[in-house]
C-alpha cells in the first residue's frame, strides 16, 4: 500500500456557536438588573455606543400606555458592513431602551433580606452600655467576636480566658452581662442554653414554664419526634400539660442572631409587570434601568474619512454595538411573547389567584410562539413578575400536574393549596391520616395516592398526623 499527500476540497455542514450568539443568549437570560449593568460595562468599553441623555417617554410623568409588541428581530444573521453603514449614514438611530408599551409603572419591589445592621455592632454598643471596667470591656469584644451569625458563642470560656490572660471567672461574668442583651438568647453555647435564657425572661413564672424548662434540660429530642406520653410519664404529668409546655416552647427562637446582618437590603425587581384593564392583561417589560442605546454619530465621519486600520477598528466596534441592541430588542420581543403565551394558557390564575394555577410545560409555550423549549427556559431564568396576585417567580407559572377524574388536568400548587386547606380545617385530637386526606381529595376529584399526599405534605412543612394531634 502506497502513502502519498494531497490537497483535497469537501463542503460539510456544521453548527457553530459564534460569540455574537453566545452574547445573545446570555443577555436573553439576564435580569433587568444584571442587563443594566452589562449594558454599562459595553458602554465603558466600546466608544461607538452611547447612552441618550433624553428623558424616555414613559418618564414624563404621563399615564402608561398599553404595551405594543415590540418590532421582530432575528438573531440568525451579524450585520454587514454595507448595512450598518447605509444605518449610519441614514442617520437612524436604533434604541435598546425603554420604548412604547414598556412604560414603567410603579417600582415593585419586594424587599427580600432588610437586615442593615451587624449583629456584633448591635451588641457592641449594648456593651458599651453595660460594661465600664476596661479589662472587660477587652473580654466582651473578644466574646463578642466570637459569636456566630445565629447568636451563639463559639469557644469556651476556659480559652477565651487563656487567650486574653484573664480569670475563666472573670470571662464568665462578661458573658453573664452578654446573655442579657437584646435579642435574648445571644451568647448561648448550645441550644438548651439559649431556650432556658429566653424562658428565664418570661414575666410571670408558672408550671408551664417549669415544665417547659424541665423538658429543655432533658427531653427535646423526644419533643422532635412528638413523643408528649413518653415525657409524661417521665415527669409525672399529663400529656396535655406536656403540650402545653411544648407550646410555649415554640415561641422561643432557636437562632437569635438570625435577624441580623451586615449587608444592604436586597430587593426583587420584577422584570414584568401584569396589570389588569377591564377584562384584558397589559404586560410592561421593566427594562427602564437600561439606558437607551444609540451609536456615536461622530464615527460616521471616521467611516467616510479615515485609513484603512482605522476603519477596521471602528467596524468592529459598530458591528459589536449593533448587535448588542439586537440582542437586548429580541430579548424584549421574546420576554414579551413569553409572557403572553403564559398569560393565556395561565388565565385562571390571573382572573382568580393561585389556587387556579394549571399544569404547564415550557414545551407548550415554546410550541405556542415558536420558539424552541430552551428559548423559554433561558427567558423565565432567575424573573419575577408583577401579578395582581403578587410578584411570582417565572418559573411559578410551570407546574407539574395531576388528573381529575373528570379527565381534567390539576396543578401541584392546586393539590397543594387543597391539601392546606383539609389539614387547618381537621380535629386537632383526631388528626387526619395521609390515607384520609387522599381520600377526601379523591372525593374532591382530585386522584392522588397517599405517597403523593405524603409527598406534598413534607414539602409544605406539614408534619404527620401522630406529630399534629392535640392531647
Amino acid at each position: 500500500m502506497q502513502l502519498d499527500y494531497g490537497l483535497k476540497l469537501e463542503t460539510t455542514q456544521k453548527l457553530i456557536m459564534t460569540p455574537q450568539l453566545r452574547q445573545a443568549i446570555a443577555i436573553l437570560q439576564l435580569p433587568s438588573m444584571e442587563l443594566a449593568a452589562l449594558v454599562g460595562k459595553e458602554l465603558l468599553e466600546n466608544p461607538v455606543l452611547e447612552a441618550d441623555a433624553g428623558e424616555s417617554e414613559n418618564e414624563n410623568g404621563d399615564e402608561p400606555t398599553a404595551v405594543a409588541e415590540p418590532p421582530a428581530v432575528e438573531y440568525d444573521n451579524q450585520p454587514e458592513a454595507d448595512g450598518w453603514i447605509e444605518y449610519l449614514l441614514s442617520g437612524a438611530q436604533t434604541s435598546a431602551g425603554n420604548q412604547t408599551g414598556t412604560a414603567e409603572t410603579t417600582q415593585a419591589r419586594e424587599v427580600a433580606d432588610a437586615q442593615t445592621v451587624s449583629l456584633q455592632d448591635y451588641l457592641e454598643m449594648q456593651l458599651h452600655f453595660a460594661v465600664f471596667e476596661s479589662n472587660h470591656l477587652t473580654v466582651g469584644k473578644y466574646l463578642i467576636g466570637c459569636i456566630d451569625d445565629n447568636g451563639y458563642l463559639c469557644g469556651t470560656t476556659a480559652e477565651a480566658a487563656a487567650r486574653l490572660g484573664v480569670t475563666e471567672a472573670c470571662v464568665t461574668d462578661v458573658l453573664n452581662i452578654i446573655q442579657t442583651f437584646d435579642p435574648i438568647g445571644v451568647g448561648a453555647r448550645s441550644l438548651q442554653e439559649c431556650l432556658l435564657i429566653q424562658l428565664a425572661q418570661k414575666p410571670q413564672p408558672s408550671p408551664e414554664i417549669s415544665l417547659a424548662s424541665a423538658i429543655i434540660g432533658e427531653y427535646l429530642d423526644q419533643v422532635a419526634c412528638g413523643r408528649y406520653k413518653q415525657i409524661a410519664d417521665k415527669l409525672h404529668c399529663t400529656a396535655h400539660e406536656v403540650q402545653e409546655a411544648v407550646d410555649i416552647i415554640r415561641t422561643l427562637d432557636p437562632k437569635p442572631g438570625r435577624a441580623f446582618g451586615g449587608g444592604q437590603p436586597g430587593y426583587i425587581t420584577p422584570d414584568v409587570t401584569i396589570e389588569r384593564l377591564n377584562d384584558a392583561y397589559v404586560i410592561h417589560i421593566n427594562d427602564n434601568h437600561v439606558p437607551q442605546l444609540s451609536i456615536n454619530p461622530y464615527y460616521r465621519q471616521i467611516v467616510r474619512d479615515a485609513d484603512s486600520d482605522a476603519r477596521k477598528y471602528v467596524e468592529g466596534r459598530i458591528n459589536s454595538a449593533v448587535w448588542l441592541i439586537k440582542s437586548i430588542e429580541q430579548r424584549r420581543r421574546t420576554l414579551y411573547n413569553v409572557t403572553e403565551a403564559i398569560i393565556d394558557l395561565q388565565r385562571g390564575f390571573f382572573d382568580h389567584g393561585p389556587k387556579f394555577l394549571r399544569p404547564l410545560t415550557m414545551k407548550k409555550v415554546a410550541e405556542q410562539i415558536g420558539v424552541h423549549e430552551s428559548t423559554v427556559s433561558r427567558a423565565t431564568a432567575n424573573k419575577y413578575a408583577c401579578t395582581p396576585h403578587g410578584v411570582f417567580g417565572m418559573n411559578t407559572f410551570f407546574t407539574s400536574g395531576l388528573q381529575s377524574s373528570g379527565g381534567e388536568d390539576v396543578s401541584a400548587s392546586r393539590v397543594k393549596q387543597e391539601l392546606k386547606e383539609l389539614v387547618s380545617s381537621e380535629n386537632q385530637s383526631q388528626p387526619l391520616s395521609d390515607q384520609a386526606l387522599s381520600d377526601l381529595m379523591n372525593g374532591k376529584g382530585i386522584m392522588v395516592s397517599r405517597r403523593t399526599v405524603a409527598k406534598y405534605r413534607e414539602e409544605l412543612g406539614i408534619p404527620a398526623s401522630s406529630r399534629r394531634k392535640r392531647h
